[in-house]
């Protein structure tokens, strides 16, 4: 009799092989290998890339207070922390299911079945109570231990513990992704605070020229050298520079709760130096060449950990198909009433089973599980390619902003030197009534947009460097 169960087994097993091995679906779509370009667009630069930790990049003392706030309150860098977390205690379960499921049991129970049933008749005619009467109705009183568990003969389940711990990985990566961003952002909007500052000053400054070439052109119209239109000519432009002081501080204040905002807090102001904006000098940032993007861009790291999660996913969806081998195992006393309880051997349960199954009819809801991690791999795949030729862009792309805002600065400046000299020979000339007020005015005009322009670049440039730092995957080491 037992040999002809294990016959019957093994021939199930047999069977279930091989429907699975015949007739598996399966995706397969090989992606086309495209190297990875061995320069930067316009860059001749293939120096070794070596990311220097944030805090050596950023020395201004009050910028690199700001980030440290940020880097412990910043709620979305919280909510990543969480999904590490998550991903974490799905490495748990994982492994936990690779073991041995062990349980203990305790209970009480009772059961009254009728006389002239065969479980009754047999209870009836047995005499385990010597010589008395055997009570009805029977109780069941129980304490034993029993474990499951479930062979991985397939690798399923070891496959399904690395595929939990890759996406660990991969969350850790993402909370880096998040880490740099986070860090640029507090930057740029630092240096935009501080460009802000500076052209708020600027405008004062105009705002003090206009008013004395106001004055002016009051005395000069008493003394009958002027007129009325070129009084209300330059008070007009006045007020608009005015104006133009409480549009620029509206922005300083919006700046400034962004960053607070970034920084997890409510609106305060902003420690920061207030000084030259000018006078600030940009950090160099050797490029490298793209292949060393692979290593220190986490968000390229973390599109690979999810494509090899994702081929790790196929494997179990392909187990799926396999017969499943379990073990269950129980051993413990039982007894109808609790003086014979622990009469030994006859108070004693055991069982011990082994038992095969797998999927022969109706296969349709493993196949559809199949093909979808199919698509999900080769849609991580996609994803993979994609991030990387996005990276090769952005550094690319802001390697040329900051070759051509180099010059442009540079032009920029003699702009602004010359119409500053520009502004104290109109004075001179309309002192000496050799210009009029449009010309004074005109220049004063194109001087201040100028500056402003100037301070607007500066600030351009240090956001680039920023940008490609970290687009080269700095900032979160």
């Amino acid at each position: 009799m037992n040999k002809a169960n294990i016959y019957k087994g093994i021939a199930l097993l047999g069977v279930c092989v091989g429907i699975a091995s015949c007739k598996i679906p399966e995706i397969t779509q090989r992606a086309e290998n495209r190297a990875v370009p061995g320069a930067y667009t316009n860059s001749t630069d293939t120096t070794n890339l070596a990311i220097v930790n944030w805090r050596t990049f950023f020395t201004d003392k009050d910028l690199a207070n700001l980030i440290d706030t940020a880097l412990k309150n910043n709620q979305e860098l919280n909510m990543t922390l969480q999904e590490i977390e998550i991903a974490r205690n799905d490495v748990r379960l994982r492994k936990g299911q690779l073991l041995p499921t062990v349980g203990a049991r305790l209970g009480v129970g009772v059961e009254k079945v009728g006389r002239y049933t065969s479980q009754g008749a047999g209870d009836a005619t047995t005499d385990i109570t010597d010589g008395r009467e055997t009570p009805d109705p029977l109780m069941d009183y129980t304490a034993a231990v029993y474990a499951n568990w479930e062979v991985d003969i397939w690798k399923k389940l070891r496959n399904a513990k690395k595929a939990a711990v890759t996406r660990y990985l991969s969350t850790v990566e993402g909370k880096n992704f998040v880490l740099t961003s986070l860090i640029t952002e507090v930057a740029n909007s630092y240096y935009e605070l501080r460009a802000l500052d500076n052209q708020l000053e600027i405008v004062n400054q105009n705002i003090a020229l206009q008013k004395n070439a106001l004055e002016i052109l009051k005395v000069q119209k008493q003394a009958a050298r002027a007129t009325e239109l070129a009084v209300q000519k330059f008070q007009a432009e006045v007020l608009n520079s005015q104006g133009l002081e409480f549009e620029i501080r509206q922005k300083i204040t919006e700046a400034e709760n962004k960053i607070n905002a970034l920084l997890g807090r409510f609106p305060q102001e902003i420690p920061r130096d207030k000084g030259d904006f000018l006078a600030v000098v940009p950090s160099v940032v050797n490029a490298g060449i793209p292949s060393q993007l692979l290593a220190n861009r986490p968000d390229i790291r973390k599109a690979e950990l999810e494509l090899a999660a994702s081929k790790l996913d196929v494997k179990v969806a392909r187990a799926e198909f396999y017969p499943s081998f379990g073990i269950s195992a129980a051993f413990g006393l039982q007894a109808f009433k609790p003086s014979y309880f622990f009469k030994l051997p006859e108070s004693i349960l055991y069982s011990l089973a082994g038992d095969l199954a797998g999927p022969l009819i109706n296969r349709n809801a493993i196949k559809a599980e199949f093909f979808s991690a199919n698509s999900r791999q080769i849609q991580a795949m996609f994803n993979y390619e994609k991030t990387i030729l996005s990276a090769y862009m952005d550094v690319s792309n802001q390697l040329s902003n900051i070759n051509n805002l180099s010059k442009r600065y540079e032009l920029k400046s003699k702009e602004v030197a010359a119409l500053t000299k520009s502004i104290d020979i109109s004075n001179d000339l309309f002192r000496s009534a050799r210009a009029d007020y449009l010309e004074v005015l005109l220049t004063q005009r194109d001087a201040l947009a100028s500056k402003l322009e100037l301070i607007e670049t500066k600030k351009q440039q240090l956001n680039a460097v920023t940008t490609v730092y970290l687009n080269l995957g700095g900032g979160w080491k």
